[in-house]
């Protein structure tokens, strides 16, 4: 049995708590590893690491922190199989999926290239009587980052890169579910140039998140994962004084109009519906054709798709179309929300309920569901699945449409497939949802722009990546100066490299 370890202070370290969580073959059902669980001394011994190399770093200027994230995405693309087939191991999807994780955070870390660029200040020449005022953007310190089982390279990507450099250390609590690849993006950026200490990796549950809150040193957190653990972070966080952003559930909508591609918008619906096993925050769950001709149109393109579709191990070949969920006690949650749809009386189209893989008996494999007739008051329709379950709610006109989309607590994600320009304009000006795709299913920006949602998916004021990043990990100071006047002598006649 392997037993994993955390990073800390640039070595693998074993855990001290006596407490471990085991890491499972989603495939199989099988026990793989286990991960230990770090207690509130294991977390502080991290912190002060961190805050005593981060000053060095953050003296560091930026083109130079700028060249270790170059190394780093040569090396990413350098390890990109390995990386994609432990993460398939430990979390299920295949691998093509897992690549296009690596990748995504991949895209920013290249665009954190461009930090000697975002972290310029202004400058005002003769703000007053021989008084020049300047503004500078500098590191917060000690920051953290809480990050799912969904993307384990990804999303913890989305927060570390910029943060470093930006010049803060960071200290990474991952999933203890698929705990491997964020410990392997750890070295590689030690391999990149990384000081020892900058950017740290401790394991942990409940325990270890609850040390990052309240550890005083620790300047700002990101999470993300369930709204109501989002919830509970941003309201700790933030009432003992730190920077926190926490991104929650999602409930995403794809509005169908009546002239739109029925061909694209069903191929767009499978992708977005069923992969990944619908484990994706930006995942399309709810389809809503207008008009019941749209409808009859939408599901008779999508039952022989979703009856085509190959669910497997990661091991199965280029063609497995997805995997298992996570956990068995995830299956199980997805299973009874599907009962629920039949209970409450939803139309189960294409049902899955007795899909078996043979030889993973005991995989944490769910078969894909296709839901009509759905109605808003229905468990199905209301909370978030996050499983191979796509719903069908018939609306009869585009207003009704957009309401059930505005009218959800949940803004994460939204797409709208017409072929109507007018339609599309007046969709994404007035839906009060943060990412928005025109016949685009999952509309998640590129790293050049912001990531995050509206309403109860997200709890803070600034993105993820992009430009918010460069704010959210730094503070502004402004500088106001006076120089007293006179006549300089002497020169300097050597160019000198910068330091």
């Amino acid at each position: 049995m392997q037993e994993l370890t955390h990073y800390i202070g640039g070595a693998h370290v074993k855990g001290t708590s006596g407490r471990f969580a085991d890491v499972y073959n989603p495939a199989t059902g099988e026990v793989q590893a286990k991960v230990p669980l770090a207690n509130a001394d294991e977390m502080a011994q991290a912190v002060d690491i961190a805050a005593k190399a981060q000053p060095a770093w953050a003296a560091t200027n930026p083109q130079r922190r700028a060249r270790v994230m170059m190394k780093f995405v040569d090396l990413l693309n350098r390890d990109m199989d390995k990386l994609a087939e432990a993460l398939s191991r430990e979390h299920g999807k295949t691998l093509p999926d897992a690549a296009g994780d690596v990748q995504r955070g991949l895209e920013v870390a290249e665009y954190c290239i461009g930090a000697p660029e975002m972290l310029k200040g202004d400058f005002t020449d003769g703000a007053g009587p021989g008084i020049d005022m300047y503004s500078m953007k500098q590191a917060l310190g000690v920051t953290a980052g809480i990050t799912p089982f969904n993307f384990p390279a990804m999303i913890p990507m989305w927060m570390f890169a910029p943060a470093i450099v930006c010049g803060n250390a960071f200290i990474l609590k991952p999933s203890e579910r698929d705990p491997s690849v964020p410990l392997m993006l750890a070295e590689l950026m030690e391999e990149a140039g990384l000081p020892k200490g900058i950017l740290q990796v401790v394991n942990g549950d409940k325990e270890a998140v609850d040390a990052i809150l309240d550890h005083d040193v620790i300047q700002s957190i990101g999470f993300v994962g369930s709204t109501p653990i989002a919830e509970y972070i941003y309201g700790r966080g933030c009432s003992n004084g730190k920077r926190v952003q926490c991104f929650g559930g999602a409930k995403n909508h794809m509005i169908i109009m009546p002239d739109a591609d029925m061909d694209k918008a069903a191929d767009a619906l499978i992708g977005a519906g069923y992969g990944a096993a619908g484990e994706r925050c930006m995942a399309i769950s709810v389809a809503v054709p207008v008009g019941d001709e749209t409808a009859d149109r939408l599901i008779e393109k999508l039952v022989p798709r979703i009856e085509k579709l190959k669910v497997g191990p990661y091991t199965g070949g280029n063609d497995v179309d997805y995997g298992p969920v996570i956990t068995a006690a995830a299956k199980a949650n997805i299973l009874s929300l599907i009962e629920s749809g039949v209970t409450q009386g939803a139309d189960l189209v294409v049902d899955g309920r007795d899909f078996n893989l043979q030889g993973y008996e005991d995989g944490y494999f769910v078969g894909p569901h296709l839901f009509d007739n759905v109605t808003k008051e229905m468990d199905i329709y209301k909370k978030e699945i996050f499983g191979p379950v796509l719903s069908c709610v018939r609306a009869q006109s585009y207003e009704e449409a957009i309401g059930l989309a505005m009218d959800h607590e949940y803004g994460n994600g939204t797409a709208i497939f017409t072929r109507d320009g007018d339609a599309a304009r007046d969709f994404a000006s007035r839906i009060n949802i943060g990412m928005v795709g025109i016949n685009v299913p999952i509309p998640v920006p590129l790293a050049y722009h912001t990531f995050g949602g509206w309403k109860k998916s997200v709890f803070g004021d600034l993105n993820q990546h992009g430009p918010d990043a460069f704010k959210f990990y730094t503070r502004t100071k402004t500088v106001t100066s006076r120089w007293p006047s006179g006549i300089k002598e002497g020169g300097e006649f050597n160019f000198k490299p910068m330091e």
